[in-house]
């Protein structure tokens, strides 16, 4: 659609469906008689707008809500329902992330140096002082190795019958109530989703394993570098991973699976085996995950090599397409940087 905003103010108005399901009778954006989930971009579509170059936008957020409503956003409050949104990476400014609308509990917590809310519709089983102490020794740790983190995140959970998972957008994310904050595998749908949020890349229609492989690497690598497991857990959860990646017949596809994001991590763990070796120890992956995620947008094979490159000094023999193709190999044993 297009619009052409005239005279001195303009209004658009519409109306949209809120529920959306994920998987059958799953969903990732619901409405229900006490509370709303769903992302800012399903109620504020995304726009491109024609106009000069010397003129940009100023957009507040406000919401009207039923009597003993309340509202939880990515965003800081600049009056009662009304929220100031700035988006230095647009011209044309407009939210985005997970909201939360409803009656609600919520608790926060100034976590090194991010604003931590996490927020669920009352009466729901979410662990939120669990999740804020969770964090209060893992997020410093992640924040050291991708110190891109927003100054303000939410956390938005509930039950069924939401989608059981763990997703991520803008300053925000979902998690469903009943995931673990460490499953028995020694993964963490938390940290993997938070490292999505401190990265900011996406994949292109070959490189998702990028982008997932990273997520999960860091998810086990901060839970590791916290304390939140042994060495030996460690070496237990790689153990599993090897097994799962066994399932993968390739890394390149638009979408990760389970199996092909196992064979991810190791693939990524023998490039940091690699950077290490080829700078005698003074640089490692994270170095080049730090480099993209200054840069943020779209990565590639390409774009991984190259910034993998930049930091060992020389390519590196573990991220050429012919050695990621070859069959799964067992995992050695790592090093902390």
């Amino acid at each position: 659609m297009t619009w052409q905003p005239r005279g001195h103010t303009a209004r658009l108005r519409y109306e949209f469906v809120v529920d959306h399901e994920r998987d059958p009778q799953r969903y990732d954006s619901r409405m229900t008689a006490d509370w709303a989930i769903l992302r800012a971009e399903k109620m504020i579509p995304r726009a491109s707008v024609t106009a000069r170059k010397s003129l940009h936008s100023r957009a507040t957020l406000e919401f009207q809500l039923p009597a003993g409503w309340a509202v939880a956003t990515p965003y800081g409050s600049v009056g009662e329902l009304r929220y100031s949104i700035d988006d230095p990476t647009r011209r044309f400014d407009q939210p985005g992330g997970w909201l939360l609308a409803g009656k609600i509990g919520s608790r926060n917590d100034k976590i090194g140096t991010v604003r931590v809310v996490v927020a669920a519709p009352a009466g729901d089983s979410a662990r939120r002082q669990d999740t804020l102490a969770f964090l209060k020794f893992t997020l410093p740790r992640l924040q050291e190795i991708l110190p891109q983190l927003p100054p303000r995140l939410l956390i938005v959970s509930a039950g069924d019958p939401m989608w059981r998972g763990g997703l991520s957008g803008p300053s925000s994310m979902f998690l469903h109530s009943d995931r673990p904050l460490i499953s028995e595998n020694r993964t963490s749908t938390l940290l993997h989703e938070l490292a999505h949020i401190a990265l900011g890349i996406r994949g292109d229609e070959e490189s998702d394993w990028i982008v997932e492989g990273l997520a999960e690497h860091y998810s086990l690598e901060t839970l590791r570098r916290s304390g939140g497991i042994s060495e030996q857990r460690y070496k237990q959860a790689l153990k599993h991973l090897s097994q799962w990646a066994k399932r993968s017949p390739t890394l390149f596809g638009s979408h990760s699976n389970g199996p092909t994001t196992a064979r991810a991590v190791l693939a990524l763990r023998a490039a940091d085996a690699e950077i290490r070796s080829a700078t005698g120890g003074k640089a490692s992956l994270d170095d080049v995950a730090r480099k993209l995620a200054n840069e943020r947008g779209t990565v590639s094979l390409v774009r991984l090599q190259k910034a993998a490159q930049e930091v060992a000094g020389r390519p590196l023999r573990s991220l050429e397409r012919e050695q990621l193709a070859k069959p799964v190999s067992a995992p050695t044993a790592a090093r902390d940087g």
